[in-house]
């Protein structure tokens, strides 16, 4: 049977555990202080901000764990600690006996919920019990079901601080100008109340979950990228496109100052694939306009070349993935060219330029969706028969294989 010592001077009690031969506490004691504990506010500085540390690690730790936790340089602190914590009702520790003394093996906080209250720290369980009243009102949003989900994967206090941004975003996405430039200090601001308020690992992880483009959010401001033999008129001066050796990047608020272009192109070149761009930019940038196009034609890149052709009016050649989702592309942004009365049409976007891809790759269900979409659009005669290939081949390819 276990014995338990009469109080000492703190009311601290000791309980033997050795009950047998066979005990495997054989040589331990158990010591707490029954009752109601201390008020913590006393404790030294240093004390209370290792104690947060420890209460990390959790609520019942091995005293080695929490010797290493402290570091070399807080050895005595931690003992001291310790003590405290056990005589002041805090703390049941769990102890063995080496010759001459007892040492400390684990210990366990006697009230955690209370402890980390009185240190002004969240209570995991009580934050468990948050996030699951929280994702039952979780936004219902399409593009954000997916990091929704993810949540689960996360401690707590980290899932409910970025459910808030997932909140933020779908009002962001029901409040936002669909044409305006925003970059992520924008959004921040708008979430946080900050330009910085949303942290490098939070915004990883939104990368790693959420379409980001689709809510308008750029790392920064956005850059059209092109090359020209063309002069820009601009209020501060005139901008020579033909003076750089390659393609250059001007903001949208750049291009859409232009007062007038001088020079004239047969073709402006369009051309979603960036390695596909740049190879086209140095074989044509000295006779055409050649622009990259950023996947599906975000509003601000829609305005500032809409600008551009209208000052400089030429034919529009674009050049997408022959793949569902570039006849997709290729279909809208011709749309631009035909708002303005001109001429465009599809580039290097044939059944043939397919056929002769090196390799191809099999249609997802998205791009079954795809297709399925683009048979209520009035296509392009040549989309419309890339788009038959497609739905023949069950495959698709990209144009950096080929352009």
């Amino acid at each position: 049977m276990r014995s338990e010592s009469p109080p000492d001077a703190y009311g601290v009690v000791t309980i033997n555990l050795d009950v047998g031969a066979k005990s495997t506490l054989k040589g331990r004691q158990q010591r707490f202080r029954p009752g109601r504990p201390d008020r913590i506010d006393t404790l030294p500085a240093d004390w209370s901000a290792l104690l947060k540390r420890w209460l990390k690690r959790g609520d019942r730790c091995r005293w080695e764990t929490l010797l290493r936790e402290a570091g070399p340089q807080q050895v005595e602190t931690a003992r001291a600690l310790l003590d405290w914590l056990v005589n002041a009702g805090w703390a049941t520790i769990i102890e063995t006996r080496d010759r001459t003394r007892w040492w400390p093996v684990w210990s366990e906080i006697r009230d955690p919920a209370s402890l980390r209250a009185a240190l002004g720290l969240r209570d995991p369980a009580v934050e468990r019990l948050q996030l699951a009243d929280a994702l039952r009102e979780a936004p219902q949003h399409a593009d954000l079901a997916a990091a929704v989900d993810a949540l689960s994967d996360l401690q707590p206090r980290s899932a409910l601080a970025r459910l808030d941004l997932l909140h933020a975003l779908a009002r962001w996405d029901d409040e936002r100008d669909p044409d305006a430039h925003t970059t992520r200090r924008d959004f921040a601001q708008f979430a946080r109340g900050d330009t910085k308020g949303v942290t490098t690992a939070e915004w990883e992880w939104l990368e790693a979950h959420v379409d980001l483009a689709a809510f308008g959010i750029a790392e920064h401001a956005p850059l059209l990228l092109l090359a020209a033999p063309l002069s820009l008129a601009l209020p501060n001066g005139d901008l020579d496109l033909g003076a750089a050796s390659n393609f250059i990047g001007l903001p949208p608020a750049v291009v859409l100052a232009v007062t007038a272009a001088v020079g004239a192109i047969p073709n402006w070149r369009i051309v979603e694939n960036r390695t596909s761009f740049e190879r086209v930019a140095r074989q044509y940038g000295r006779s055409d306009g050649v622009i990259w196009l950023p996947g599906f034609a975000p509003g601000w890149w829609r305005e500032a070349v809409s600008r551009l052709i209208a000052l400089a009016p030429a034919r529009g050649l674009i050049a997408c993935d022959p793949d569902p989702a570039g006849i997709e592309i290729c279909q809208s942004v011709g749309e631009i060219w035909e708002s303005a009365g001109l001429p465009w049409a599809p580039w290097r976007m044939t059944e043939r330029d397919l056929s002769l891809l090196a390799q191809r790759r099999a249609l997802t269900d998205y791009d079954w969706e795809c297709l399925q979409r683009l048979k209520g659009v009035q296509l392009e005669p040549h989309l419309h028969a890339l788009a038959e290939a497609l739905e023949r081949s069950g495959q698709k390819g990209e144009q950096e294989g080929f352009l």
